[in-house]
This record gives C-alpha cells, structure tokens and sequence, in this order.
C-alpha cells in the first residue's frame, strides 16, 4: 500500500522546482522509487502523468503572474521563467491546454480551468441548497465540440457569441448538460434563453427545459483565477456530499449553469433537477 506522505513528497518536489528543470528521474529518486513505479503510483493518486502535472501547473502559475504584472511584463519573459524556451512553445502549450490564443485570454480575461497544487485531501465544502420550482423554458445555444466544457466556454467567450445570439444586449448565459447514455458521455451545450435570442442564430439548436423542483447552488464569490477550479468543487460536492446526504435524487433531465460574464462577478449558480427520494 502507498504512504500518501511520499506522494506528497513528490507533490513538494514538483512544485518547489516549477520554475527549474524537472525530469521524471529527478523526482522519482527523490522519494526513493523507479522511474516505472513512480509513473505507475502518481498517475493512480493524482490522475495526470507527472509531465501533465508539471505542464498544467507552469501554465496555470504562469497566467497568475500574468495577473500579478497587470500586463507590464511581457508574456515570454514569464513563460521563460517557467521553462518555456521559446515564446512560440508556450503558444503551443497554452492553446493545447486552454484552446485559445494567450493574447485572446489576456485581451478578455475570461475564466481559464487552472490547475492549483493538487491536494491529496481535497477540503469537502459547498453552498447551501435552496429548493424552487421552476417553469419549463427553452434556451437557444451552440452545441460543444469539445470534451471539456471548459475550453468550449472559452470560445463561446473569445468570440463574443452570447452578444451576437441576443443582437447586442447583456444576457445570462446558459451552460447547459445532460449525460449520454447511448454515447455514455456528456452533451453540453452553450447558449440563452429563448426570450433573449434577437440576433444571429445559426448553428444553434432550440432546448426544452422542463418545470418542477430543482436544487439551486451558488458558487462562492471567486476571482476569475479560481472560478472555474470553484465552480468544479461545487459540482464535486453536490454530487459527492449533499446529493447522498439530501432526500432528494437527481431527475433525470437537463442541468445549467447560469451566469453573466459581462458582470465580472465570477460567481454562478447551478440547477440540479431533483425529486423527493424513494425510501
């Protein structure tokens, strides 16, 4: 059985040479393991190869500086920092990770799905749930193409569709979901209500959204760093804490997230439809 402490060990090594050349040897002896086992066991903990680990983490850290410098430093003199030994390689490396360009992200600053030090005993806290009836509405969105969610919201962003569905105007944004059985994966779709669609449509597909009960969730306040690692804690915790706690059970239909990016609140709120348990 693995002793959390040396991976954690690993954990610490990693991230105090983030801006030092890491290979996997280096940390593999450094907690006293083969190069095969170490791949082995921090894949198994973590969920990431050590090289994703590190590339995740020098990004992410990358774009707080970025934040940090308000833009007074270039973005290759921070990427060189953190190992990148040229500009266009840290190009390659952020579109991969984020599928947005670094000066689309700086220009927009929409919420990117960083990577934060990975915790081997994640915190389990959530918002409280307030239970409300909804009426059934339809919602106007583009359907993903992208496994992540995330990176499909960075387009969505980048590209300014929500201002171009509503011709114009200021409007909640819907991120909406339902999972796949026949293709047993996540549909997502991104889009506004139908009430709001004055613009351009095309590509679009029309959503039915049924009335009844739902679990409504509100993210903790956030900066637009950390929204969306919040946002992922919150659907952990629903899923994880309060749904096996609650007396109630998902329905099986769509979920959404609402939110305004134009508000710059980074806080959003999440619907889950639910009924009362059979028990």
């Amino acid at each position: 059985m693995e002793s959390l402490s040396t991976i954690q060990k690993a954990i610490d090594y990693i991230e105090e040479n983030l801006k030092n050349d890491i290979s996997i040897g280096q940390v593999a002896a450094a907690i006293g393991y083969s190069e095969y086992h170490f791949l082995r066991i921090f894949k198994r903990f973590v969920g990431l190869t050590p090289a994703s680990y590190i590339r995740k983490r020098r990004i992410s850290e990358i774009v707080g500086s970025m934040e940090n410098e308000s833009g007074s430093r270039p973005i290759s003199d921070i990427a060189f920092e953190y190992g990148f030994n040229s500009k266009e390689n840290f190009i390659r490396a952020f579109k991969a990770e984020h599928h947005i360009l670094p000066t689309e992200y700086r220009r927009h600053g929409n919420s990117l799905k960083l990577y934060g030090r990975f915790e081997l005993v994640p915190k389990c806290e959530g918002p409280l749930c307030d239970i409300v009836e909804l009426d059934a509405f339809r919602v106007v969105a583009f359907p993903s193409d992208e496994e992540d969610p995330t990176n499909f919201w960075n387009r969505y962003n980048v590209n300014g569709l929500s201002s171009r569905l509503s011709g114009g105007r200021t409007v909640t944004d819907y991120g909406v979901c339902r999972w796949n059985a026949s293709t047993e994966r996540l549909d997502y779709w991104i889009g506004i209500d139908e009430h709001d669609a004055a613009g351009d449509t095309r590509g679009t597909v029309t959503l039915s959204l049924s009335g009844g009960l739902y679990g409504v969730f509100k993210t903790s306040p956030a900066t637009h760093i950390d929204f969306v690692g919040t946002i992922g804690k919150t659907w952990d915790y629903i899923r994880d804490v309060w749904l096996p706690q609650s007396r109630y059970e998902r329905r099986h239909d769509y979920e959404f997230e609402r939110y305004v990016e134009e508000s710059r609140l980074f806080s959003e709120t999440i619907f889950i439809p639910i009924q009362i348990k059979n028990e």
